[in-house]
């Protein structure tokens, strides 16, 4: 298990470096294009321009210029963009982050455990009401947008039932630390984590149901009922255990993908300033050094869930071990 565990360490390291160089390739060495004019941004003068140039050491060989800003984005931090008055790239990242993190994984905490519950009681009620109904409710989940979601729940607990007793608690959009006031970061996102997970309960719900009812036709199936088995261990030991493959790739992949921003829509709706709405923003003001910076962000979290992927198929799936 540990040399699997070094193995898969090294790939990720080989993979975070082989992002970095292609995402530096896209940015700063594209033909015909002047990285410096861009960094510089819209209507800049030469002046600015050439300060630009010397500042990222753009008139120095592509690996120079590769090991220069990789030096100022991971080990001194000093990055800047000259879109916006030269703000550092690194602490707008770190203040970003946390707002992130705390809403994907509320929120993943509720689609994983609210996906589980409903693909395991729909496949063990298979072919009743009970089976169709939670397959209703989660089509339903899966066909609301996010944003459209979320400003309904806005609507709801912010205005037309604020003052109920249900909803009194809820406090303004925005985001509050949980190192400054435990009690109130997790009313402000709990909204918000609930309309995240909503979507994504009812896509892994689906999944899992159809996994087991697949697994239920399997030899082992059959063989561990004619043993005796009584139908919760044979849900839970035998058929949940090999149909989680699927669900735990998913959450590998969406879970990545929402802390590298693309619960961009969530954030926004919610007045959450994390990583998506600063990644948007850069975009806007064609922050060069911002956008750079949160594309390598994005990819070293897509890339540790899947590595964190890979070590749950080796504890669900020996055999994985020696793959």
């Amino acid at each position: 298990m540990l040399l699997f565990l070094a193995r898969r360490l090294l790939q990720m390291i080989f993979v975070m470096f082989g992002v970095s160089v292609i995402a530096f390739m896209i940015f700063f060495a594209t033909p015909g294009s002047d990285p410096a004019a861009r960094i510089a941004g819209r209507n800049a003068s030469p002046e600015t321009v050439l300060a630009v140039r010397k500042d990222f050491g753009l008139d120095r060989p592509l690996p120079v210029q590769y090991a220069l800003l990789m030096k100022r984005l991971f080990v001194t931090g000093d990055l800047n963009s000259f879109v916006n008055r030269g703000e550092l790239v690194v602490p707008q990242i770190i203040e970003a982050t946390p707002i992130t993190l705390s809403l994907v994984f509320g929120a993943a905490i509720l689609w994983v455990a609210g996906g589980l519950l409903v693909g395991v009681f729909a496949a063990a009620t298979r072919g009743t009401i009970v089976d169709t109904l939670l397959m209703i409710l989660a089509l339903i989940g899966v066909s609301m947008p996010v944003y459209w979601f979320g400003e309904v729940l806005n609507l709801l607990t912010q205005k037309t039932w604020h003052d109920t007793w249900a909803f009194s608690w809820v406090p303004g959009l925005g985001y509050k630390p949980l190192t400054e006031d435990p009690f109130g970061w997790f009313k402000t996102m709990i909204i918000p984590w609930f309309s995240l997970a909503v979507l994504y309960v009812g896509i892994y719900g689906r999944v899992l149901r159809a996994n087991l009812v697949e697994a239920y036709q399997e030899d082992f199936i059959r063989t561990a009922r004619a043993k005796g088995l009584g139908p919760a261990r044979v849900m839970i030991r035998h058929a949940l255990r090999t149909s989680l493959i699927p669900f735990v790739t998913m959450f590998g992949l969406d879970f990545g993908a929402l802390i590298g921003g693309t619960a961009l829509l969530t954030e926004v709706v919610f007045g959450l300033n994390g990583i998506g709405r600063l990644t948007y923003l850069a975009l806007l003001t064609l922050d060069l050094p911002m956008i750079l910076a949160n594309v390598i962000y994005a990819s070293f979290f897509v890339v540790a869930a899947n590595a964190l992927v890979d070590v749950v198929y080796a504890l669900l799936d020996p055999r994985v071990r020696t793959a």
